[in-house]
């Protein structure tokens, strides 16, 4: 497989980025239909991935795209294709006018949407149709707008196969495909779904794989799918933006919750997405935050299409103050200007934490990335600032220190020694007036040890309830008889 090497950006040399300032959208060989959608939403020069990828895609090659979040990847691939299919767009009604020419596979229902909105923005002075078809929701509507004719699928790969399996679509007709944040795919072990699709789709075909970091995985799937492709980044790989400031509070484990409690009541963090491991944290951090009185939600796998979409459009109406994800549930997720990230648990793999961090500073605007570490998470720190290249600032706060086990770097024999225990009031001989007034009063012989009087007269409590009981009311067992049931060979309780 041969290979073409494209570095954009400031790599690229001064020659090139005293250039790069002076292309539009107007250079890049786009039709009148598209530019005129990119004036409407007020773009009018491409970003370094863009100048270099659209070209490129629009003369037919196999592009390998490695691009941070943030970058305009997502235009990077949407344009030219909407460039390439426009010849064949129609405007009559009849379905076979609109067969499937582009076919977009993301791993998220999230990214998934954010895609396909950006086509029909791109779009719509075209008469070019575009669908989005994801899990979670009822297939039959999806089926019923297939049906109708697309130009451009965007779909989640297990969803798209059930439309396989339901003969609701067909590839004959397509001639691009796009792969987009292709390392996740594959995280989320769609390996196997990817190659029945590659397998399915015509082999005179245009392939294009975007992806904001790279593996040896990856590498194999390009091998795959992609012919002599074009390798166009706008960094060094696994390369985090300069405007993001990072910065790490070390704190015990036990202490993470008010400490982030804390920094949300601050006044300085006035939105962020909080990131956890898994969906049952995730869940249990926003009861806790909600309790805290923290505008919250979560955001995870477990959660419905529905309370998902919900969730992210209150969180972009500035309705929530802490959005708590998980890594799979916030691929995808464009919101503007979000100042904050934070790491309330690291990531074991680090490339996961340029993807998380790739939320905030978009675009060119400032972000800040926050990690609450742990003595045990010290090493995931190490292995992320190897792959920045960059330390990271490590702030204490008075109240919030980590365990005496908390090592930096891992391996010190230097370890913070433990707080000394509060010492113990001395005691004091009391006075004479003083034991004697300590000296217990004559118990009542006719009242209990647990408070009960014997002198009243008996009053039966309602049933299943204990008077002054910190244990909720006892449930009637549903299988004891509530009435007295005759002896097997008497009469007892017949009347």
């Amino acid at each position: 497989m041969s290979e073409i090497n494209t570095l954009a950006g400031a790599d690229a040399g001064p020659s090139a980025a005293e250039a790069a300032p002076e292309i539009t959208f107007a250079d890049l060989g786009l039709a009148p239909e598209l530019l005129r959608a990119l004036s409407d939403m007020g773009y009018s020069k491409p970003t370094p991935i863009q100048a270099k990828a659209i070209p490129l895609v629009i003369s037919g090659k196999d592009i390998m795209g490695g691009a941070q979040t943030g970058t305009g990847k997502t235009a990077a691939f949407t344009l030219p294709i909407l460039q390439r299919i426009l010849p064949f767009a129609s405007s009559s009604p009849s379905p076979a006018k609109h067969p499937v020419r582009a076919l977009i596979l993301a791993p998220t229902r999230e990214l998934a949407l954010q895609v396909f909105e950006s086509v029909k923005d791109y779009s719509k002075h075209t008469p070019i149709r575009a669908m989005c078809a994801y899990g979670g929701v009822d297939i039959k509507p999806q089926i019923a707008e297939l049906k109708k004719g697309v130009e451009v699928l965007v779909a989640t790969p297990g969803r798209l196969l059930d439309h396989v399996e339901s003969r609701s679509v067909s590839f004959n007709s397509v001639q691009a495909l796009v792969l987009d944040e292709a390392d996740r795919m594959l995280d989320m072990g769609f390996i196997p779904d990817v190659t029945r699709i590659l397998k399915m789709l015509p082999a005179q075909r245009q392939s294009l794989l975007f992806s904001a970091t790279f593996s040896d995985d990856i590498k194999k799937l390009a091998d795959t799918m992609l012919q002599s492709p074009v390798l166009v980044e706008v960094a060094r790989r696994n390369q985090v933006s300069e405007t993001i400031t990072h910065r790490v509070h070390p704190v015990s484990e036990w202490g993470k919750r008010g400490l982030l409690i804390k920094l949300l009541k601050s006044g300085e963090i006035r939105q962020c997405i909080v990131f956890m491991r898994t969906k049952q944290g995730c869940s249990r951090l926003t009861r806790e935050l909600q309790r805290a009185g923290i505008h919250a939600d979560a955001i995870h796998g477990d959660k419905s299409q529905l309370d998902r979409i919900k969730a992210l459009d209150a969180f972009k109406a500035g309705q929530t103050h802490a959005l708590i994800a998980t890594d799979v549930a916030a691929r995808g997720l464009d919101v503007d200007e979000l100042p904050y990230v934070i790491n309330y648990e690291l990531p074991h793999v680090p490339e996961d934490y340029v993807h998380r961090i790739g939320r905030t500073g978009r675009a060119g605007k400032m972000g800040n990335a926050i990690s609450l570490v742990s003595a045990h998470e010290v090493g995931y720190l190490v292995e992320i600032e190897k792959l920045i290249k960059r330390p990271i600032e490590q702030v204490e706060i008075a109240g919030f220190e980590p365990e005496p086990e908390y090592e930096y770097p891992p391996g010190n024999k230097r370890k913070r020694s433990p707080a000394p225990p509060p010492k113990a009031p001395l005691a004091h001989k009391p006075a004479r007036h003083e034991r004697s007034e300590r000296r217990p009063s004559p118990r009542n012989p006719m009242i209990a040890a647990d408070g009960f009087d014997f002198s009243k007269p008996y009053e039966e409590a309602p049933r299943g309830e204990v008077p002054d009981s910190p244990k909720p009311p006892a449930k009637a067992d549903p299988h004891k008889p509530k009435r007295v049931v005759a002896a097997l060979l008497g009469g007892l309780g017949r009347k």
